[in-house]
């Protein structure tokens, strides 16, 4: 992946962004986290129709969340190490020790706790961000896609 002082400087940003997300939901009492979470379900079940969101309990919703800000984490990552050529697994160690911190701060917080399963569900998040941001990359830099953009130039 190419490199650039404004590309490193927005990755290295936006992964700053994404952990206080991360870490600041976790630093909410577990009464206020679990009304912002019924606030979301509320707004999906009016935004989707149909009862699949009615059906889910608030700790499903709750755990795609987790998957899905750790994915954002995993193509971030992937994309800091890219930049720097270091290895893209080291991704995966870098979002398994965010994971892990995450769920040490829970420890410290009112009415929440660690979970071993919530590790398990951002370390797959991590890891499925590395996977789909490597396929991406991969699949924009085959010459038959580079010389299409070519060919519309």
């Amino acid at each position: 992946m190419i490199a650039t002082d404004k590309r490193l400087r927005l990755c290295k940003a936006l992964l700053v962004c994404n952990l206080i997300f991360i870490w600041g939901n976790s630093l909410l009492p577990g009464a206020v986290s679990g009304a912002l979470s019924d606030w979301v379900k509320g707004l999906l079940e009016t935004l989707i129709p149909g009862e699949g969101i009615e059906g889910a309990g608030g700790g499903l919703l709750r755990k795609a969340a987790h998957f899905t800000e750790f994915l954002l984490l995993g193509v971030l990552l992937s994309w800091l190490l890219g930049m720097l050529r270091r290895h893209p697994l080291g991704a995966l160690a870098w979002g398994a020790a965010a994971a892990c911190t995450d769920e040490v701060i829970q420890c410290f917080v009112p009415d929440r706790g660690p979970s071993l399963k919530d590790v398990a569900i951002d370390c797959c998040g991590v890891l499925t961000g590395i996977i789909l941001l490597r396929a991406g990359y991969t699949y924009w830099k085959r010459k038959p896609f580079q010389k299409h953009l070519e060919d519309n130039k």
